[in-house]
């Protein structure tokens, strides 16, 4: 994975409905980024143009009219791989949510580059 600030943008799989949108920095095989409720802390390894990884996604911030994905009160484990070029990502990945799983896809699109 190139380093880098990335947007990122997720949908839920397997028929189920939840979108949600933020924004994700990979350097040298750490992961950082959030969004308006959550934020995630990881880390990463690439070969070639894949890469794979574990994110833990904690809520920072409470709403009573928001539900954000992944957004419980417990922190969430996901498993994550995906493939890249120099501008752009595609990931998918299983969230493992209280006992359900969750699968989703996501976009990157760079946004910045991190020296």
């Amino acid at each position: 994975m190139k380093n880098g600030l990335y947007s990122i943008h997720v949908s839920l799989q397997d028929g189920r409905t939840g979108k949600g949108s933020g924004v994700i920095m990979f350097r040298d095989g750490k992961i950082l980024g959030g969004d308006a409720y959550l934020y995630y802390t990881g880390s990463y390894t690439a070969k070639g143009d894949a890469f794979k990884g574990e994110v833990l996604v904690q809520r920072h911030t409470s709403s009573s009219d928001v539900n954000p994905l992944f957004g419980g009160p417990s922190p969430v484990g996901i498993g994550v791989t995906g493939t890249f070029t120099d501008k752009a990502a595609v990931m998918s990945g299983t969230a493992l949510v209280g006992k359900a799983s969750q699968i989703f896809k996501a976009t990157l699109r760079k946004l910045a580059e991190i020296d």
